[in-house]
């Protein structure tokens, strides 16, 4: 619990610190108003990401005071994330790093974990599969994917206040109650400990949009949710690897339908920025015409209205994912039915026929 609360406070303070900085550094702020994935009204600093680090990092210190083998495998699991975020932090400050580059990195912070975390995926729970994911190449291949995936899908996410951060302590809850069912004071840990980061840089984000998370932040967050459930699931033979997977197929699938929907449907490269990801489309036709006014002080509370949406739509798997995470076919049953919602409900928004009830009006 202490290293919780020190992680929370440690990344409040360094939020208000990197905010009262972003005004004096224009290096810091991001400018892009226009973009197809930009919708705040005006300059904020990006270098949130900054934050969590230091903050985990605090947290990890304190618990390695209290109980050291804990402490230094999420000292560890720091260092292995150390690519990933610093090559989204470089991005943040430079605008300099590609998507490729980024995710090469994030592929370099999986194999970092894969060999000195043992962070592994080596099961799938089908009997068919499981002796060749066993294989060490096969699960070193498979692993590296699956965790720049998530990584690439949070930062896919973050395109509102409060969306990915709140949906990344969501996740790191749902760690930790499994951790502490199963005995893994490591995974319980580190996850609380992350929750704790991510909550005091929530104060700031949600929702008025003091500072983002930035490409830093959006990367390392996804990576360390992903390498902490691959890592419980190695760890604890009675957790599903299924229960990760319903755990994150919120932003896995956000990787998978944008793939799809911009090379087979577009005709475009996936790695091409365009502005109809399902919460861009939220904020577009559920929530855009209410709050009538095009002042900035409007155009933030369309962005603040815009991730409760997703919050549920996130909800909808982790929660069973929580509940029945050693219950394989159950998991499966509430993951197809993840996937089933999720285009229904993309469709309808996308042919302007959403439930009316999701619809906020304007107000006069």
């Amino acid at each position: 619990m202490h290293s919780i609360l020190i992680s929370f406070f440690a990344s409040l303070l360094v939020s208000v610190i990197l905010v009262r900085l972003g005004v004096a550094n224009e290096s810091a702020l991001d400018h892009d108003l226009e973009g197809a994935q930009k919708f705040h009204a005006r300059p904020v600093p990006r270098i949130g990401g900054l934050a969590i680090y230091l903050a985990v990092a605090a947290g990890a210190f304190l618990a390695w005071l209290r109980a050291p083998e804990i402490g230094r495998w999420i000292l560890l699991l720091l260092l292995a994330g150390l690519p990933a975020f610093g090559s989204g932090l470089l991005e943040d400050w430079t605008k300099n790093v590609g998507v490729a580059q980024r995710l090469l990195f994030t592929l370099l912070s999986a194999v970092i974990g894969f060999f000195l975390l043992h962070a592994a995926i080596v099961r799938v729970d089908i009997a068919l599969l499981d002796p060749w994911v066993a294989l060490m190449p096969v699960s070193l291949l498979f692993t590296v994917l699956c965790v720049a995936g998530i990584a690439n899908g949070i930062n896919i996410i973050d395109g509102f206040n409060g969306l990915a951060g709140v949906v990344g302590v969501f996740i790191c809850l749902s760690l930790a109650y499994v951790g502490m069912q199963v005995g893994d004071a490591f995974v319980t840990t580190a996850a609380l400990v992350l929750a704790g980061a991510t909550g005091g840089f929530l104060i700031l984000n949600y929702p008025f949009g003091l500072i983002f998370l930035g490409d830093g932040g959006a990367y390392f967050l996804g990576f360390m949710l992903s390498e902490l459930a691959v890592l419980l699931v190695a760890r604890n033979p009675q957790v599903s690897a299924w229960y990760a997977a319903l755990l994150v197929i919120y932003p896995a699938f956000e990787v998978i339908f944008s793939i799809y929907r911009k090379k087979f449907v577009r005709g475009i490269s996936p790695g091409i920025p365009d502005g109809v990801h399902l919460h861009m489309l939220v904020f577009k036709r559920l929530v855009r015409w209410t709050l009538g006014a095009r002042s900035a002080r409007a155009k933030t509370r369309r962005n603040a209205l815009t991730s409760p949406y997703l919050w549920f739509l996130s909800l909808i798997a982790i929660i069973p994912a929580t509940l029945f995470w050693r219950h394989k076919w159950v998991l499966v049953g509430f993951g197809a039915a993840f996937v089933a919602f999720y285009v229904w409900l993309y469709a309808q928004i996308v042919r302007f026929n959403a439930p009316r009830w999701m619809i906020l009006r304007k107000r006069k």
